[in-house]
């Protein structure tokens, strides 16, 4: 076995069983590709590199031999190799060219074919293999308004594209996290194609004075997680929470209290499928917050007063609308944690809720304490032993679910 294969699938699963050819052209962005290629075979792809003589000069074929423990293509043979993996009946589950330069989609888009690359995208595109397209060149380049009309031109092919990211005068290549990311969307299941998912995450904050606030340890990396698990499975996603991210793909709104969390979701829910209530939102606000900063040279009493809670207010607006709840609790038996997850289910209509018992691992820390993790959907409860499975399969169960098929059949 090549040593390359000892890393399959040790990340996650995502892209198991999956063969994506890796067409390399001539950017001096080619020397992410060995990154690239490692990345996505850490997701259990089998990924086969194809490369330009362009590419041959910035980046050794040694180099994409070692990354994937498969043998390079270089030039066309008479393995015939373009038709054994992007033809009709070939193994390719995707070409995936990154970097991409103005000259290969160029030519890409024209049907010429002069390169093993382009070679295998005439193919690919003309057997009905999805080609995934990471542009890297000079901004002037990317500016150049035949290039603006070829990238045109491969989107209404149905290519798929990930942006660039413009900066020193450079259309320089997409993070490798969301190339990543893309090809997890377009070789995903597609279950929530054309859903409206919104999502809250992280701890809302309430003002003592300009300065001081009362908020919560929540990190806000369940509303993330289970935003990228969406997007993957197709969903048009937003996300309404605390602190930016810049998350690939996902929709982000910004907020920082409770009330302005709650405008937002209410504004966002009238056209969503599923509202995903993961943030910790304060349920207390100070009353009569300071307009300047108190002095801390005496001693000062903070009367707070309740807030509305989102869900009453999203349950009444929109009363058809699927939502998935989270309820944290703290040292309370697995039963009564069941108990009190049924009760928010019942109170406020949930399609499913996520109850965690926090006390004895920590709210915002990186790992709580899984056994005390329960998930109820419907009438039942699961013991999910880590975060990321049970947001795929919250996710998973929703891509299923008769609720939303029958949605969006009324939807017609």
């Amino acid at each position: 076995m090549h040593p390359a294969k000892m890393i399959c699938g040790v990340e996650s699963s995502s892209l198991e069983g999956r063969t994506i050819v890796l067409g390399v052209t001539g950017s001096i962005a080619a020397v992410r590709s060995v990154e690239l290629a490692r990345s996505l075979a850490r997701r259990g792809a089998s990924v086969i590199p194809v490369m330009t003589d362009a590419a041959t000069h910035i980046l050794h074929p040694d180099a994409m031999h070692y990354a994937c423990g498969e043998e390079v293509v270089t030039t066309i043979t008479g393995g015939v190799e373009h038709v054994a993996y992007c033809g009709v009946e070939g193994v390719g589950d995707l070409l995936l060219v990154a970097p991409a330069t103005a000259n290969t989609l160029s030519k890409i888009a024209c049907g010429i074919d002069d390169t093993s690359v382009t070679t295998f995208a005439t193919t690919a595109l003309g057997s009905g293999k999805p080609v995934l397209v990471v542009p890297a060149m000079h901004e002037a380049m990317y500016n150049h308004m035949a290039v603006v009309d070829n990238i045109e031109r491969l989107r209404e092919m149905g290519v798929f594209f990930v942006e660039p990211v413009f900066e020193e005068g450079a259309a320089k290549i997409a993070a490798i996290k969301d190339v990543v990311l893309e090809v997890e969307r377009v070789l995903g299941s597609h279950s929530l194609d054309g859903k409206k998912i919104l999502i809250t995450g992280g701890a809302t904050s309430e003002r003592i004075d300009p300065i001081r606030i009362i908020t919560n340890r929540a990190s806000g990396r369940t509303g993330i997680e289970l935003a990228l698990e969406a997007y993957r499975r197709g969903a048009s996603v937003t996300i309404v929470h605390t602190a930016r991210r810049n998350i690939h793909g996902i929709r982000e709104i910004m907020v920082e209290s409770a009330e302005e969390m709650t405008r937002a979701v209410l504004r966002e829910a009238v056209d969503a499928d599923v509202l995903i209530s993961a943030a910790a939102i304060s349920d207390f606000t100070v009353d009569g917050a300071a307009a300047a900063k108190i002095r801390s040279d005496a001693a000062k009493t903070l009367t707070l007063k309740p807030m509305p809670k989102l869900l009453d207010k999203v349950r009444i607006e929109c009363p058809h609308l699927i939502i998935i709840g989270f309820k944290a609790e703290t040292n309370v038996s697995q039963q009564e944690l069941i108990v009190r997850a049924r009760e928010s289910m019942d109170k406020y209509g949930l399609a499913a809720a996520i109850a965690n018992d926090v006390g004895t691992g920590g709210i915002g820390e990186e790992t709580n304490q899984k056994s005390e993790q329960m998930r109820i959907f419907s009438c039942w409860s699961l013991t999910m032993p880590t975060d990321s499975e049970l947001n795929s399969e919250l996710i998973g169960l929703l891509g299923s679910s008769p609720r939303l098929r029958l949605r969006d059949e009324t939807r017609r």
